[in-house]
């Protein structure tokens, strides 16, 4: 049975002050506006709605927290990166992800998304910078595997993986395909590490 069956939505916030107690563990999920966030996560959980999927890229403007058992909670953060989002609602929002990245005692790790075929953009290098300081995981997806063949996908896999050795040795890396499921196993066990679900009795 996957660790995301009893996930359900519990509460959208727009600034830190409304964040949830920092009880339990959370594990959230940051990526571009155009990335695949959204359907990444509701390919993972299994729940085809979970989060919302827009054919406007920057709609999710929310820091969006889904319940699972207890006290744990994936975490959907907003979209960056989206040139015709208002300036200060950019503004804002890069606030409300560095500051929440980098003060939320309970997070666990970073799942950060990237589209395969443009990975490493600067706004990834600055999610990165953001996070990666406070000594906690990320795992980064390379989204949307499907539309290269396996070889230029497996090439794309290796150059991150050798950026990330030299400057960012903390994080790991995977492909991932909505579409075609590739990679389910593979982040649910990073995640399932992260808030040692493995050590909890079955539901």
């Amino acid at each position: 049975m996957s660790i995301f069956h009893n996930i359900s939505f519990y509460t959208s916030v727009n600034n830190l002050h409304t964040l949830p107690s920092p009880f339990g563990s959370e594990v959230a999920f940051a990526g571009r506006s155009n990335s695949g966030k959204s359907s990444a996560i509701n390919t993972l959980t299994n729940r085809g709605k979970l989060a919302f999927v827009s054919k406007t890229p920057g709609r999710t403007q929310l820091i969006n927290f889904f319940k699972l058992d207890g006290e744990l909670f994936l975490v959907d953060l907003p979209g960056y990166g989206f040139a015709k989002v208002p300036l200060a609602i950019r503004q804002h929002w890069e606030f409300l992800l560095s500051e929440y990245l980098q003060t939320r005692t309970n997070l666990r790790g970073l799942v950060l998304i990237m589209d395969v075929r443009h990975p490493l953009k600067p706004l990834d290098i600055q999610m990165l910078d953001w996070f990666v300081p406070t000594g906690k995981p990320v795992h980064i997806l390379l989204t949307k595997s499907d539309k290269l063949g396996r070889q230029k996908a497996k090439h794309v896999l290796d150059q991150v993986n050798e950026f990330l050795r030299v400057s960012y040795p903390q994080c790991s890396v995977q492909l991932f395909s909505s579409l075609s499921k590739q990679g389910i196993e593979d982040v649910t066990d990073v995640i399932s590490h992260w808030l040692d679900l493995k050590k909890r009795p079955p539901v």
